[in-house]
Order: structure tokens, then C-alpha cells, then sequence
């Protein structure tokens, strides 16, 4: 369990990241073009950081969690990631 609960510490991590990321990006371009979309993007960005950084508060002080918690949580972190760098691969473009 203690490697599942790592992956989806890693995975957290890096959403912060990749997050930061879209967000310097969205605000550069919003400052630009004052686009709806851009601030809704951006919006979005800092709610999903916001959660990020909570999911990885609890990974790091976590209680004890029965292991198909952890199995699931970790999934939905890893799938998460994949989402966010597919979004920011294309941002980046």
C-alpha cells in the first residue's frame, strides 16, 4: 500500500506543477486578449490546484485508509495527471 499511496503523492505533485504551469500561461494570455474562455480556464486551473494541494496535505498526513481507498484514489490521481499533461502539452502548443 505504502507504493500506491507514492504514486499518488508523485501524481498530486506533479498536477501542482503542471498547474502552476497552465496557470502562468492562461493569466500571460488573459492579460492579452481579456478572453471569457482564458478566465474560465484559468478559474478552473486554481480550483483544481486548490484541490490538488489538499489531496497532497492529506497523502502526506494521511489517516489510516482501508487499501481499496487508497487503490481508488490513487486511479483517479493518475488519470488526473494524464488529463492535466495532455491539457497543458496542448497549451503549450
Amino acid at each position: 500500500m505504502s507504493l500506491m499511496l507514492d504514486a499518488a503523492r508523485l501524481a498530486a505533485a506533479v498536477n501542482v506543477l503542471l498547474l502552476l504551469v497552465l496557470i502562468g500561461v492562461w493569466v500571460r494570455t488573459y492579460r492579452e486578449i481579456r478572453a471569457p474562455l482564458t478566465l474560465g480556464s484559468l478559474v478552473f486551473a486554481v480550483l483544481l490546484l486548490a484541490e490538488n494541494l489538499v489531496a497532497l496535505y492529506f497523502y502526506f498526513n494521511a489517516p489510516a485508509m482501508p487499501s481499496l481507498a487508497v487503490r481508488f484514489m490513487m486511479a483517479i490521481q493518475v488519470l488526473e495527471t494524464v488529463a492535466i499533461g495532455v491539457l497543458t502539452y496542448v497549451t503549450w502548443q
